[in-house]
């Protein structure tokens, strides 16, 4: 039972070691995705998925576009006829109407920040969470080594 433990816990160790590891390199893959995401497959045919994402993620998070609301000027839905005349998504309008994207006014569209700053900064607050519960899983395995140890220690063997 030990060893068992002993193992979950080194396996969970290493796991956490490689997730701050790779954090950065998950950041940057996830910015350049992304922005490629919004600006390639938007209201693509095939893709109404990747829409409903994207505008389910512009409205949860109150924001526009993957680093501002200028990104979707490069988007094949936008330069497309299909877009209306919009300059961004309806998705991005502060109160969404019908044909709200053809202003681009701050009063009207979310300016401040794009989509992966408001990202990243919800992921940041969860991993706290995530990290304390780990610690406190990590020390009630701690506890029930250190208790099998004891355990061990206390077993006298018995003669036949």
């Amino acid at each position: 039972y030990f060893i068992l433990l002993l193992c979950i816990f080194l396996l969970e160790i290493i796991a956490g070691i490689l997730a701050y590891i790779y954090y950065q390199q998950l950041s940057m893959e996830l910015k350049q995705n992304l922005k490629n995401t919004m600006t390639q497959k938007y209201r693509k045919e095939g893709e109404e998925s990747v829409t409903s994402a994207v505008d389910k993620l512009q409205q949860e998070f109150k924001c526009c576009g993957s680093n501002n609301y200028t990104d979707w000027a490069d988007s094949l839905w936008i330069k497309s006829s299909a877009a209306s005349g919009r300059k961004v998504p309806d998705s991005c309008c502060k109160t969404i109407t019908d044909h709200c994207g053809r202003r681009d006014h701050p009063s009207n569209i979310y300016k401040e920040s794009g989509c992966i700053t408001k990202l990243e900064n919800f992921i940041q607050e969860h991993l706290k969470i995530i990290g304390a519960v780990g610690i406190s899983i990590a020390c009630v395995q701690i506890f029930g080594m250190i208790f099998t140890c004891c355990l061990y220690k206390s077993l006298k063997p018995e003669p036949y």
